[in-house]
């Protein structure tokens, strides 16, 4: 595909014709605001906030949605798209709850975000506001519709990503909300609970439970590979004292981006579940009793070396597990091959 050339704030650009204005900025280093904009999903220009100004054309056009064009001159911050995007960031917030200071999303609130760089402190339209009540059934997401801007991420990326179509667009006007069919709560008959939609929601209209009451700076992020299939997705691990209080997407992952299952995005409590084996465990006169790691590897290395000798190395069976990666799922069917010397490997996830 041909190139373009373009010039964006006084720097020229040269990026494939198929590209964006919101792409071709990013190159260069350029941050175009954007609430509904997601380099994954389909273009939407709802939100209006990433609206530039180019020379030679009488209206302002959403980046999100504009192709660039051989010789453009576009201007991202000029007196007339900073005046555009104040009044839009107005709006918003005259009909949007302004409790940021307990809000969960705090600190990581794109409206937020944009508020404070164009100093919108409230708005000053004054009227009716959305009173939906929260939505809270299942035991892992809180929908508050009041916070929601109807930026369509949800509704694109579960309908693109996902394809499970769940939520859409209802109603009209002051009236339109994002909900599922007949506006039922949603819950294990309508979703599959895959989080996708608290992933992409820019505002606090989409909470994860597992970081309800958890303020962000009070987390460390460590990136690490999914234990639940052999798939190989990536995820930042968020933990707070010392704790593992749940998992968000890294979209550095060059595995899975942004998406993340069900298990990999909630499962993670396992880790302090109070049931969890924290020790091994040797059955001594018919019961488990807890042993040390030493002893217990010891035991094992003792019983493989006597089934080897008496019954030869074709009577042991190895089974390896999704949870581990590939790396360790390696290791071991080496040390079955070489150390045992067997072929019978086998594992959970070949079907």
């Amino acid at each position: 595909m041909s190139n373009v050339t373009i010039n964006i704030d006084g720097q020229d650009v040269t990026v494939p014709r198929d590209y964006n204005i919101i792409q071709a900025a990013e190159k260069i280093g350029i941050e175009i605001p954007a609430l509904c904009y997601d380099k994954n999903l389909s273009p939407f220009g709802g939100c209006r906030l990433c609206l530039v100004e180019i020379k030679g054309y009488k209206n302002l056009v959403a980046s999100c949605s504009t192709k660039v064009k051989e010789g453009m001159e576009i201007y991202t911050e000029s007196e007339k798209v900073v005046k555009v995007r104040k009044d839009i960031l107005d709006l918003l917030l005259s009909n949007h709850p302004m409790d940021c200071l307990t809000c969960d999303k705090v600190g990581e609130c794109k409206l937020q975000d944009y508020a404070y760089k164009y100093n919108i402190k409230g708005g000053s339209f004054k009227g009716e506001k959305k009173n939906y009540a929260i939505d809270s059934l299942n035991p892992v997401m809180e929908r508050d519709q009041n916070k929601c801007i109807l930026c369509g991420k949800c509704v694109r990326v579960c309908k693109e990503i996902q394809i499970s179509n769940v939520v859409d667009f209802v109603g009209r006007g002051f009236n339109t909300k994002v909900t599922t069919a007949f506006d039922e709560p949603i819950d294990y008959e309508n979703c599959r609970l895959c989080g996708q939609c608290i992933s992409v929601c820019p505002t606090g209209a989409l909470i994860n439970k597992q970081f309800k009451g958890i303020r962000p700076w009070e987390v460390e992020k460590v990136r690490t590979t999914c234990p639940f299939c052999g798939t190989g997705c990536n995820f930042d691990l968020n933990i707070k004292d010392g704790k593992v209080v749940g998992v968000t997407p890294n979209p550095e992952s060059p595995v899975n981006g942004t998406s993340l299952c069900v298990k990999g995005r909630y499962h993670t409590d396992f880790i302090n579940s109070p049931d969890r084996l924290t020790t091994p465990l040797i059955k001594k006169k018919g019961k488990f009793v807890e042993a040390s790691w030493e002893e217990a590897m010891a035991l094992v290395v003792e019983n493989l070396q006597n089934a080897k000798r008496n019954y030869g190395p074709d009577s042991i069976v190895g089974l390896s597990s999704a949870r581990c990666t590939n790396e360790e799922n390696f290791v071991f069917q080496k040390m079955m091959r070489v150390a045992i010397g067997t072929n019978n490997v086998d594992h959970c996830a070949r079907t």
